[in-house]
């Protein structure tokens, strides 16, 4: 659950127009409006001997009380009237982005089906709706269409809906499935009958989404959350037929720093249920065909050691950091799986990182990653292995949906910056490919209209940072090209480049895009991440920074042009390089940001919040509170210019509360010197994510890219 932001992020459409390349542009003149003045509260932290003075901390009463708190929604609101007139000039050219980007979009179309206990499952979508409709085909795909959920049907009449966690039992004639109506992550699990069409009266509240089906098609075991701090803490184990309160705890959390989940095997024989924090794993299994029996411990948990498991016919695979930095592959048989009877498979490499893997019957496929890439390695029943590896200079790849364990190929995914989004079925035995989709980008689009790179930049302590870059065939490198830079560098996430048709809207109209691939990431292999953590946080910051003044060093843009932006703990970042070196951009757009550290840290019934320890430290421990306060943005914010900025927010957030970015915005318009824009947009009825549909968020870009074009001086 962690403060990731799902996909916004590297977001990426087509017209022609000038390139602002050719001629300096000048930014819009902004309307002579008032910006709302926040107010001012003081409230006391006292903590390790040291008292600071939080004006805003009044902000978190809609956390507390709901929607009796209306002074906290009446600013919320003012921001978004300020906003909405500082963009008024803006409207037409947001809602022509907005068509020009969904235009890009084939409406009518659908997934490539994947095969799994006799049926094909696809999910399709129709012109002009938001949702899909999941479906299935018996035995072949020239069968009769059998419609499982039309969500496009279940989310009328609701701002948002979310449908997910779609798991049939293993006779396929039951669905179970999670819905979530607010953007808090609290999903409700309805099982619906796949024969008779009817929804059956089980409906289990507050949950993470998904579950796990015993063999016996009635069991179904899964997840339950605290409704305060959404933290997972329970496993239970529900019948169909009898009332979810009366559910079974099968497992009870007592760690709070960890995350728990239940999964089933791939072969369908086993049922786990996974704790596992930062630095620690711990499964438990049962034997699938007995939902009665207690769960035993599969290896204890045990400091800094991290794991994960594959389950083939007469063996488990284990993928471990156990004496290995960058995890190595080790086996042991289905009845001795405590680690030290574990067996070495493939060892740990300095110079590669072993991710995860993916088990057939007769093969295994991980995905390792080298010198920042993804290759994809396949092993062989008779102990022999080869590579699939990929041509272009920077690419994401990755394995996709592979449900069906008796299958000799594998379905992998490939794209790049240049490249759309790829499905390939790859022959694990013949070892050849097939393209079975490239998404279409409706209105034409010619990858050889673009150019994408890969270079270095040198961070402060000599270490190499890698930056994937892409923009339009003819750019010339001599300063004068806006250029946004994004990245995130948090929790060992790797940001790989991929194809956005959004981002076409800023490449046609001359931007360059680039990636950094900065330490807290887990890019260059685990030290990555952890030379980017608790600590040596920092790190993380001085690499954006680095990677920004060698763009500018590089002419690829200059201070006036170069821009930034990120999300969530993404959003921490675009909030430590504003304060750390506010000259470099002419602006920042920081998406739900993760901007009021030690506060969030040390109120333990905010979400995530212990969870996360082992990412930012506990500030409890003066050490930790005293490194938090050197670089948490609310805390860093002085008198002294800022560039210009755009932040967003949603009122449910789960992951990164409401009141961080406000109280942040709150207090730099306080402080700041400058009279640069600063604008908070608040989603009223969403959450982290941003809005459900699938045309909605571009509105959200639309802003985000009417923003830069503004600085720019570009109107249409």
């Amino acid at each position: 659950m962690k403060r990731i932001l799902p996909a916004l992020i590297v977001l990426s459409a087509f017209t022609a127009c000038n390139n602002p390349q050719k001629k300096e542009m000048k930014a819009i003149k902004w309307p002579d409006a008032k910006a709302p003045v926040a107010e001012i509260i003081p409230h006391q932290r006292v903590i390790h001997g040291d008292t600071v003075v939080d004006n805003y901390y009044w902000m978190i009463d809609y956390f507390k009380k709901g929607p009796d708190s209306t002074k906290v929604v009446d600013y919320l609101k003012a921001e978004n009237t300020y906003l909405n007139t500082m963009m008024k000039s803006t409207d037409q050219f947001q809602a022509d982005l907005f068509k020009e980007m969904k235009g890009r979009i084939k409406e009518k179309d659908e997934t490539v089906p994947v095969f799994k206990n006799g049926y094909f499952y696809y999910t399709r979508t129709e012109d002009g709706q938001q949702y899909f409709k999941y479906c299935r085909k018996k035995g072949s795909l020239s069968a009769t269409e059998e419609i499982l959920l039309d969500v496009d049907k279940l989310a009328k009449g609701h701002a948002y809906y979310s449908a997910t966690g779609f798991s049939v039992s293993p006779d396929n004639k039951l669905l179970a499935f999670g819905v979530d109506q607010v953007s808090r992550r609290q999903y409700t699990i309805n099982v619906k009958n796949l024969e008779t069409g009817e929804m059956l009266k089980d409906a289990i509240t507050n949950t993470e989404g998904g579950v796990a089906w015993a063999n016996d098609n009635k069991t179904l075991f899964y997840t339950s959350k605290n409704p305060v701090t959404l933290l997972s803490e329970k496993i239970k184990k529900h019948t169909l037929g009898t009332d979810a309160k009366t559910d079974a705890v099968v497992y009870d959390e007592k760690d709070n720093s960890n995350y728990i989940g239940v999964m089933k095997s791939k072969n369908g024989r086993f049922i786990f249920i996974a704790s596992q924090g930062t630095l620690t794993t711990e499964y438990r299994m049962i034997d699938a065909d007995h939902p009665e029996a207690a769960f035993k411990v599969f290896s204890p948990r045990s400091k800094d050691v991290l794991y994960d498991i594959l389950t083939v016919d007469d063996k488990f695979y284990i993928i471990t950091n156990w004496n290995a930095k960058n995890f190595r592959l080790m086996q042991c048989p289905l009845d001795k799986t405590e680690k030290e009877n574990w067996k070495e498979v493939i060892p740990n490499r300095k110079d590669v990182l072993l991710e995860y893997g993916e088990e057939f019957k007769d093969h295994l496929v991980l995905s390792e990653r080298k010198n920042g890439l993804t290759e994809l390695r396949v092993l062989k029943k008779d102990g022999s292995d080869y590579y699939i590896k990929f041509d272009e200079p920077v690419y994401a790849a990755g394995v996709g949906a592979n449900p069906e364990y008796n299958s000799k190929t594998l379905r992998y995914s490939y794209t790049s910056l240049t490249t759309p989004n790829s499905v390939y079925d790859y022959d694990l035995e013949k070892k050849d490919k097939k393209l079975m989709k490239q998404q279409e980008v409706v209105g034409g689009y010619d990858p050889r209209d673009y150019v994408t790179e890969r270079v270095f930049a040198t961070a402060k302590d000599g270490t190499k940072i890698p930056i994937a870059l892409v923009h339009k065939k003819g750019f010339e490198k001599n300063g004068h090209a806006p250029l946004l830079l994004y990245a995130y560098g948090s929790y060992g996430s790797s940001t790989d480049a991929n194809f956005s048709s959004p981002r076409l809207s800023l490449l046609n109209r001359g931007f360059v895009f680039a990636i950094a691939n900065i330490r807290g990431g887990q890019e260059m292999g685990r030290q990555w991440y952890e030379d980017g953590k608790l600590m040596k946080k920092k790190n993380t910051f001085t690499d954006f920074i680095s990677a920004g003044e060698y763009l500018v060093d590089q002419k690829y843009t200059s201070k006036g042009h170069l821009y930034a932006h990120g999300g969530s703990a993404g959003g921490l970042l675009m909030g430590a390089v504003a304060n750390m070196a506010p000259d470099l951009w002419n602006g920042i757009i920081a998406d739900v940001p993760f901007v009021d550290v030690i506060n969030t840290m040390l109120d333990e019934s905010i979400p995530l919040t212990t969870n996360e320890f082992d990412e930012w430290g506990n500030p409890k421990q003066k050490a930790a509170y005293d490194y938090m306060k050197s670089y948490s943005p609310y805390e860093n914010v002085e008198k002294k210019a800022y560039p210009n900025m755009l932040v967003t927010t949603g009122l449910h957030d789960s992951q990164v509360q409401y009141f961080e970015p406000a109280k942040w915005v709150a207090k730099l318009r306080a402080t700041k010197t400058d009279k640069n824009v600063l604008l908070l947009k608040t989603n009223m009825e969403f959450g982290h994510g941003g809005a459900s549909g699938r045309f909605d968020y571009l509105k959200d870009v639309s802003l985000r890219w009417a923003f830069l074009f503004s600085l720019e001086g570009i109107t249409k």
